[in-house]
């Protein structure tokens, strides 16, 4: 009960602290402050934090714990102060609550448990980590090099405690089609906004051949279109953006790769780092939480599991539904329960 207070006390600290993405000094230093308090001696890099357990053995398979710090910048919509963490009737409110913080809390909580224990299975380490929102390069992926080898990580996102298994990858493209502009009473000019309804009509049609059985379709959307100054001259250029969720059955290189054939239009891959994530229902870790009568599923969203290349699992207390929307909130027994459950399963495989 008293490092589930200090857990809430501690996310209490974190929503009064402006920690938006790439702006998380100030809570990078409130983790580091909780853990040293139980004489843990984390580890900085610019906004990340990260410690090991206390008998690290470079011989044993090391499981990562990892959520993040950063927040997106609260909505006009919000009719509470986003940076006051108040209580009402069991809802702890605050910009960062559900999404990560109760997570975070809950998965520092549970190292703390573990940390000083001397007959694991294998080794911990927890990461409170930078610029998830934004997929930022200083944020998780700018320690996995520092860190010990990782053989399987827990991404502490809101998933009501079950086990997403598999998440969409994603890939945005720039794309681009040239015309020749000229007058629009003339009938000279080609029109690139027509030479680019051909490829997005191809982009709303087409459909990849390999769908998931927990992530269904690859799916793309045009997000955005841009063309045209004025109401009489045709326009010579006409671009627009791809959003394209990929399942685990497709790198981004062979998504890109496949849109690129099959369309005119000049494409940019803005970045191909963000991969989808699967993991198999046999693994030790999947094993356990579907015995402590966990579901698994797979999940559109994407979190910093795309930046990982070990096996993981996305799951912490909070419901997907309520981050980034006004007034956000996290149940204080959700919290509570995130803490029992992940010790319970990894009692599973630790012990």
């Amino acid at each position: 009960m008293k490092l589930l207070n200090e857990s809430i006390s501690l996310l209490k600290a974190l929503i009064k602290t402006s920690s938006i993405s790439k702006e998380e000094g100030a809570t990078a230093q409130i983790i580091k402050s909780w853990l040293s308090n139980y004489n843990i001696k984390p580890q900085t890099h610019k906004n990340n934090v990260w410690a090991v357990n206390k008998h690290f053995n470079p011989e044993r398979p090391t499981i990562l714990l990892n959520s993040h710090h950063d927040t997106v910048a609260p909505n006009s919509n919000y009719t509470k102060n986003p940076f006051n963490p108040i209580v009402e009737k069991g809802k702890l409110y605050g910009l960062g609550s559900n999404d990560a913080g109760g997570s975070l809390v809950a998965l520092l909580a549970v190292f703390v448990h573990f940390y000083n224990q001397s007959n694991l299975n294998y080794n911990l380490v927890i990461a409170a980590t930078a610029e998830e929102e934004i997929s930022g390069v200083n944020g998780i992926s700018s320690i996995l090099s520092l860190l010990p080898p990782i053989d399987f990580a827990i991404v502490g996102e809101p998933t009501e405690m079950q086990l997403a298994i598999a998440e969409k990858g994603l890939l945005v493209i720039d794309g681009c089609t040239y015309g020749k502009s000229g007058h629009a009473a003339n009938y000279n000019a080609i029109n690139a906004i027509y030479q680019a309804i051909k490829d997005i009509d191809w982009i709303q049609n087409y459909e990849f051949k390999n769908a998931s059985a927990l992530l269904g379709k690859v799916k793309m959307t045009v997000t955005q279109i841009n063309a045209g100054k004025q109401h009489n001259v045709v326009p010579g250029e006409c671009h627009f953006t791809i959003d394209v969720r990929v399942n685990e059955h497709y790198t981004n290189e062979e998504v890109f790769e496949v849109i690129d054939q099959h369309t005119q239009s000049e494409l940019k891959a803005r970045s191909f780092r963000l991969n989808s994530s699967s993991i198999p229902v046999n693994h030790p870790f999947v094993k356990a939480g579907i015995k402590h009568k966990r579901t698994t599923y797979g999940s559109p969203t994407l979190s910093d599991q795309a930046l990982l290349s070990c096996p993981s699992v996305k799951m912490g207390p909070g419901k997907s539904e309520r981050s980034h929307t006004a007034d956000e909130f996290i149940y204080l027994k959700e919290i509570e329960e995130g803490i029992t459950i992940y010790k319970n399963i990894l009692n599973e495989i630790l012990l």
